[in-house]
């Protein structure tokens, strides 16, 4: 999405649907039968315990995802709803002037994230799990000079494909479970 203004026109690019629905249901898929296997073993926690914890965590998750980065001829920022920033994540900002490089990071899992690198020598991690990411990437290396041709996202779109199809076998699962459950 691009937005247009008298002088300057910013894209806003928002995290992958793909990753989003993928991680919020997975999320439910963990935590749904637990209220109901708590009440059918007789757990000593509460199932509205439970259910207010699941309601907390997918708000606290849900929020996460609705990260969006915008870029314009100035700076790129990555920022959230006014609901977010006000009690929980506040994003930022990074004029383009202030990046003198892009970093590769190796994770704990074997991938490679990139940091933007400041003349202060603060980092800022590049967003890579956005719809677009190539595109984003172009305009990273139009707006700072920098070679991104090696620049790739943390996790291809099939890798979450394979999520999304194994959360959908564990949803069915669930519905077994929580059927049994109540039976009970």
């Amino acid at each position: 999405m691009t937005v247009n203004s008298a002088n300057t026109s910013a894209s806003i690019f928002r995290l992958s649907p793909l990753i989003r629905i993928t991680l919020l249901s997975l999320y439910i898929a963990l935590t749904l039968p637990l209220p109901f296997l708590a009440q059918a073993t007789n757990a000593p926690t509460p199932p509205a315990l439970l259910w207010v914890g699941i309601c907390i965590g997918f708000f606290g998750l849900y929020a996460v995802l609705t990260e969006r980065v915008i870029v314009d001829d100035q700076a790129i920022q990555v920022t959230y709803p006014a609901w977010v920033s006000r009690f929980w994540r506040k994003g930022w900002s990074l004029p383009w002037s202030e990046i003198k490089q892009l970093k590769p990071r190796s994770t704990g899992q074997g991938g490679l994230v990139y940091y933007f690198l400041c003349q202060d020598d603060k980092a800022y991690l590049l967003p890579m799990r956005v719809a677009g990411f190539a595109r984003l990437v172009n305009i990273v290396q139009a707006k700072t000079g920098i070679d991104t041709t090696d620049v790739r996202p943390l996790a291809q779109p099939w890798m979450y494909l394979i999520l999304l199809g194994f959360t959908l076998l564990l949803l069915l699962i669930d519905c077994w479970t929580i059927t049994t459950a109540l039976a009970r």
